[in-house]
């Protein structure tokens, strides 16, 4: 099998075991450049792991790579889907729509798509909650009024055919619902040809945000470690991420993931000094990236998801008592324990 390490954002079909293959389908203005959509070649038909973004450049770059394996877009039966999040769901939808292909997704999915039928709207409206409940409410309505979020849409985000509930499926992949990242968000464990389809849960360059979806308050930084931990007790695999090249070791992914968020819940709680400071005063001490950029540096979406994770991190040093919270005036204040004398 070939890593595919080089340039995998761009190109047609890729082979990654007998059968299978990584084709990555262009994204609109999105720093993550591609999305990875896996095609499993089955007697009856093919059958998709995600779909990539509803747009029309993204449907002629699937149709051209499935030219490329001697099939096409008819051929499709079935759409996996791994979460919500537009750029895995909307053109599974869409395919359904032309070929009639059946669309699956994780349970857990479910009251957040049924927010995105209550509200109408794309606006990470529970992300703006968290900004404001951070003490950034006027980033909340900057974002809230941009012109990043046109008119909603609502057809890309009718309701799958079937619900994913932990188990195998008909197609000889187990799934394993791993929230964190969404609520709902499952991955795929192929065991005879071991291989992990990852979607956005490990990702082999960078950290996926945590809890960017419409739904309920929790604890999803804490979820999404623990879904860490739960994939290492399944057997190693190759890493099909959904952004990124293939990898050789996704239990190798998850131990440097689990190191990294150990870094930084050691980074926010010094942030957080001797004093009582908010989600956004945190977020400003910190770095960001790889590359270490300055949160002033960061545009306004950056900016947003910068301030959720730091309020996930925060959140999880509160439920670890490393870190107390008080609330006033729905802004929620952190300050390490030894100061308040817990």
């Amino acid at each position: 099998m070939s890593l595919d390490r080089g340039e995998w954002a761009t190109g047609g079909p890729r082979t990654v075991a007998p059968g299978v293959h990584r084709v990555p389908l262009p994204l609109p203005n999105d720093g993550l450049r591609a999305v990875n959509v896996y095609v499993l070649e089955r007697d009856d038909g093919l059958v998709l792991v995600d779909a990539g973004w509803a747009i029309p450049e993204s449907l002629v770059a699937l149709d051209n790579a499935l030219t490329d394996l001697g099939r096409s877009v008819a051929d499709i039966t079935d759409v996996l889907v791994t979460h919500i999040h537009r750029d895995h769901y909307t053109q599974a939808v869409e395919l359904r729509r032309r070929v009639g292909a059946t669309v699956h997704l994780g349970a857990g999915e479910r009251p957040g798509l049924k927010m995105l039928d209550t509200l109408r709207t794309d606006i990470p409206v529970s992300s703006l909650e968290v900004l404001r409940r951070g003490g950034a409410g006027d980033l909340a309505e900057r974002i809230e009024n941009s012109e990043t979020y046109g008119e909603f849409d609502p057809s890309g985000w009718e309701p799958p055919d079937r619900w994913l509930h932990a188990g195998p499926t008909p197609f000889g992949l187990e799934v394993i619902p791993t929230p964190g990242h969404t609520k709902g968000h499952v991955v795929f464990l192929d065991r005879p040809r071991g291989l992990l389809f990852s979607g956005d849960h490990v990702l082999p360059h960078i950290t996926p945000s945590i809890g960017f979806e419409l739904g309920e308050p929790g604890l999803p930084l804490g979820d999404y470690l623990d879904s860490l931990r739960l994939v290492t007790t399944f057997p190693d695999t190759h890493l099909l991420p959904a952004h990124g090249p293939v990898t050789a070791s996704a239990h190798q992914r998850v131990t440097e993931l689990l190191a990294h968020h150990d870094t930084r819940l050691a980074e926010a709680e010094a942030a957080l000094g001797g004093g009582w400071l908010d989600g956004r005063a945190v977020a400003q001490r910190l770095a960001w990236t790889r590359r270490t950029v300055r949160f002033s540096d960061l545009n306004d979406f950056n900016q947003m998801l910068a301030v959720n994770e730091t309020m996930a991190h925060l959140d999880v040093l509160v439920a670890r008592g490393r870190a107390v919270a008080c609330e006033s005036n729905g802004v929620v204040r952190y300050s390490p324990a030894w100061f308040s004398g817990r």
